[in-house]
């Protein structure tokens, strides 16, 4: 056990680090008092992310009436919120390699995410979290499979394995994983969440999308990923190397009042939404 634990603290070391930027984002954002400009400041000292941030923001998806030349802007047109969005996604896109020899796709793992956070986003409005905190159950949903690109990455031999195991055996691919790997992609997202210094609830969330036993301040985030990553793998948005897709544990579905296709379905047409998840594949 502790030889598996100093190996998988290894490889979370190798990951890059999460941008100085955005771990000051995160911080600023969990402030409720925290000005919009402090958060625009930030951000116009990390000339990539303001880049990519106004590619997106002047794409035809937002299809707004002039061209925005500053984050200021942004902030003015699309608001705070949907800036702090841009700038966590921009930053966790950086942070995925363009291909590994696992066999993950990456394109494919990166739609499912985006499709998750996208859901997950969606899921907290219905619980009517406030905007200033569903951005943070984006970021949940986007990040809640991380664990697989430090496995693909740095235990590719492994990580292939386990994907092929649950293939044949038609189990879930965390299952998979702690058969061949001894943990699963959701501990190993914990450890890199908390070398990224994300927030102590998205940390949570992370090494708890596969299980809804235990209550915890994430647990109502942590339904809405969990909620959000059955219902994309149900419509086949993107993969993430997981052929199974489970019904809602019963807490979640207490939480919503519905079962998983019940809940897709009161989601009604969120086609626009995907479609503005994609956006993101052309950075």
């Amino acid at each position: 056990m502790a030889d598996l634990q100093n190996k998988l603290e290894k490889v979370v070391n190798e990951m890059p680090a999460f941008p100085n930027s955005v771990t000051r984002i995160m911080q600023l954002t969990s402030d409720i008092d925290c000005s919009p400009k402090d958060i625009v400041d930030v951000i116009d000292h990390d000339p990539v992310m303001t880049m990519n941030i106004l590619k997106l923001v002047n794409s035809a998806y937002f299809g707004l009436s002039r061209k925005i030349i500053s984050i200021k802007q942004g902030v003015v047109f699309i608001g705070v919120n949907t800036i702090k969005q841009l700038a966590l996604t921009v930053a966790t896109i950086g942070r995925l390699p363009k291909e590994t020899s696992a066999g993950l796709n990456m394109n494919d793992f990166l739609l499912h995410s985006l499709g998750t956070a996208t859901i997950s986003r969606l899921l907290g409005q219905r619980l009517e979290v406030s905007p200033l905190e569903v951005s943070g159950y984006f970021v949940a949903g986007l990040l809640h499979d991380f664990g697989k690109v430090v496995f693909a990455q740095f235990m590719p031999t492994e990580f292939e394995k386990a994907m092929q195991r649950a293939e044949m055996d038609g189990i879930s691919l965390y299952e998979a994983e702690k058969l061949e790997i001894g943990a699963d992609h959701a501990q190993i997202g914990g450890m890199l969440g908390e070398k990224w210094q994300l927030p102590p609830n998205l940390v949570i969330c992370i090494q708890d999308h596969h299980s809804a036993e235990a209550e915890s301040s994430a647990a109502q985030m942590c339904d809405c990923v969990i909620a959000a990553n059955l219902i994309i793998k149900q419509k086949g948005f993107g993969n993430a190397g997981n052929p199974v897709v489970e019904n809602l544990p019963n807490r979640t579905s207490e939480r919503f009042g519905m079962d998983r296709d019940e809940l897709s379905d009161a989601l009604g047409d969120i086609d626009d939404d995907l479609d503005k998840a994609r956006l993101f594949l052309r950075l």
